[in-house]
């Protein structure tokens, strides 16, 4: 025995005069935000735990001269006042500064770091570059800044989150620790 129900059919649109349907009374489709990449509290934990293994590893090589994908941000913790070296893929904006992928959300620590101090460090190419402005951009306005295949890997993968970053003015520093 099956308990199977009949599906309704589609209530039909709400016609204004004339019979056309009026479409000011339909909800617009919701547009995409964030990132596509959404994972549970194990899988969470999992990334965590490697990256604790892996980030190490990776800053010994990211920010050098001949390593042009990998730059090393280096932010102070907002909730403890340490100093954080992450590396991350980063690659130079076309009017200055720097685009850096929002692969795991705004949630990433790091990015949360760096909107509270309003500013950070990058090493890129062997050079300290000290960016301010974190503002969170779409895949539109980050794009130029990404070779094609790189476009097309980070829209694959669901990467719809960028975060921009300013060249601060000449002269300006990172408060010291």
């Amino acid at each position: 025995m099956s308990t199977r129900q009949e599906q309704k059919p589609a209530a039909s649109p709400v016609t204004a005069a004339g019979g056309v349907p009026d479409i000011s009374q339909r909800s617009p489709a919701p547009r995409a935000t964030g990132n596509a990449i959404h994972f549970g509290p194990r899988t969470r934990r999992l990334i965590r735990a490697l990256a604790r293994v892996v980030n190490p590893l990776v800053l010994r090589i990211a920010g050098r001269r001949h390593v042009p994908i990998l730059g090393v941000v280096h932010h102070r913790g907002r909730k403890t006042g340490r100093w954080y070296a992450t590396p991350l893929g980063v690659r130079p904006a076309v009017g200055g500064g720097f685009v850096i992928p929002l692969t795991f959300s705004q949630a990433s620590q790091w990015y949360q770091n760096i909107r509270a101090a309003g500013c950070c460090v990058i090493t890129y190419r062997g050079v300290d570059h000290t960016v301010a402005g974190p503002t969170v951009v779409d895949r539109a306005a980050a794009g130029p800044a990404y070779p094609g295949y790189e476009r097309l890997a980070l829209r694959l993968i669901g990467i719809n989150e960028f975060v921009s970053l300013t060249s601060a003015p000449a002269g300006s520093t990172v408060p010291a620790a």
